[in-house]
């Protein structure tokens, strides 16, 4: 029978031999063992503290329990973990590894941070201490990627993309959104690519207002990266790769001024629809011979009313079968300045499709869609948190590479190598962290362990 101080629950029956008790009577023990191996990335990284330098703390120093560091680390970790609100720190407030990895005894140290703490917190945050945070977070995704290359990269490829963030409150500059059908934010996410490499890494978040068009903010972010990115690989070639809501005559000169190779995604319009119709024509015949849906790519030299000269725009033809419909012309533009043939141009803008896992996993893994303060610095500065935990995730995997990990998104990642059992003893000299030996992931967490400085 449950008393206050043996809580437990009894299960019996037809499915059990015997009586099954499950009492809740461990103490100092976690569901998170795993989070030491964020902690000792971001320990080597030293990004937290970095990112904690770049926040003034007005609070009275005679008054303060928890600092600016520990208030952040507090934060990224819990979303590491799984726990992407700040009410969730009252469930954790006396969990033994989330002390530890804030850099507190686990058992007699202070508790972490309330739920009004934390929201104090987020909600004191200034513009420049945003903009400072972004550099810091860019800056260290380029400095970690130059040290595994050493210096050398041939191209690198800088994907720009917009996703919706629904919002359901009175949050400061969110509007109602006739594309997405919804009120919402509109972030917009980078990532870059080294040579043929499949790996796209996470460098830039920003949030913007609900109606902002997507072109907005991009020629910014993308100043700022390629200045950072000459700096670190002067010798690379740099390709920008955009969808057609990027469009606009003065991203076409910016990406012209920068001297980049630029495959840009074009909205279809009747003057190009009427260039295509030939193609289409011939589609349309291969797809009544094939019985199948068919696709052939063109070309042709094109300038929009706004624009001051032509461009180079491919042409897909394509023509879609589907069981018990009739066909349908689908085609598809993309302006650039490559001169590889119409296919394999085309080839290249659809690799940025990879990109859409990156937003699922800010998204669904560390749901970087919980922008609930009703002040705008407070939301981004949710985004900006979001992004440093992907990041010590995105590291993660990479150093998982030889493993079963290798390509595991960050809820397999939570799931195999942070969600982990542990049972937390201390003694004088160190502190040992009691994990199960039929963890089904052992090989791998023993391995990345090693991978980010732990010794046998």
């Amino acid at each position: 029978m449950a008393t206050d101080c043996i809580t437990q629950v009894t299960f019996q029956g037809d499915g059990f031999t015997k009586p099954i008790v499950a009492r809740f009577d461990l103490p100092h023990a976690s569901s998170d063992g795993g989070l030491v191996l964020v902690k000792a990335l971001d320990t080597a990284w030293g990004l937290t503290e970095r990112l904690a330098a770049c926040l003034d703390d007005a609070r009275e120093p005679g008054k303060i329990l928890h600092e600016t560091r520990e208030l952040l680390q507090q934060r990224v970790f819990g979303l590491c973990a799984g726990y992407a609100d700040c009410n969730d720190a009252a469930r954790l407030v006396h969990d033994p590894i989330h002390k530890l990895v804030l850099g507190r005894d686990p058992l007699s140290g202070l508790g972490l941070a309330s739920q009004p703490t934390l929201s104090r917190f987020e909600n004191t945050v200034r513009a420049r201490e945003l903009r400072a945070m972004t550099h810091v977070l860019a800056d260290t995704v380029i400095a970690q990627q130059r040290r595994r290359r050493h210096g050398c990269a041939t191209r690198i490829t800088i994907d720009l993309d917009p996703t919706d963030d629904p919002t359901h409150g009175q949050q400061e500059f969110a509007f109602f959104n006739g594309h997405y059908d919804t009120w919402c934010y509109l972030p917009i996410v980078a990532t870059v690519t080294f040579n043929d490499e499949p790996a796209q890494f996470a460098v830039a978040a920003v949030l913007r207002p609900g109606k902002a068009p997507a072109s907005l903010g991009a020629r910014g972010i993308l100043r700022a990266l390629l200045r950072k990115l000459r700096a670190a690989f002067p010798a690379a070639l740099f390709r920008v790769r955009l969808d057609g809501g990027f469009a606009s005559p003065k991203v076409f000169t910016f990406l012209e001024r920068e001297r980049v190779e630029y495959v840009v995604g074009m909205p279809s319009n009747s003057r190009l629809e009427k260039r295509a119709q030939r193609l289409i024509g011939r589609v349309r015949v291969l797809s009544r011979q094939t019985g199948e849906t068919a696709q052939r790519y063109g070309e042709t030299r094109y300038a929009a009313k706004t624009w001051t000269h032509r461009r180079r725009v491919i042409i897909k033809a394509e023509v879609v079968r589907h069981p018990g419909r009739a066909p349908k012309n689908n085609p598809r533009f993309v302006v650039t300045n490559l001169t590889a043939p119409p296919r394999a141009v085309y080839a290249l803008y659809c690799q940025r499709g990879d990109v859409e896992n990156r937003l699922k996993e800010l998204h669904h893994g560390l749901e970087m869609d919980r922008t609930s303060c009703s002040k705008f610095r407070a939301n981004q500065f949710r985004v900006l948190l979001t992004l440093a935990a992907y990041l010590l995730f995105q590291e993660l995997r990479r150093r998982a590479a030889p493993t079963a990990c290798a390509d595991a998104q960050v809820t397999t990642l939570r799931e195999r190598v942070i969600k982990l059992a542990v049972w937390v003893e201390r003694s004088a000299r160190r502190i040992v962290l009691h994990l199960p030996t039929t963890f089904p992931w052992l090989p791998t967490w023993r391995y990345l362990a090693r991978a980010v400085g732990a010794t046998p």
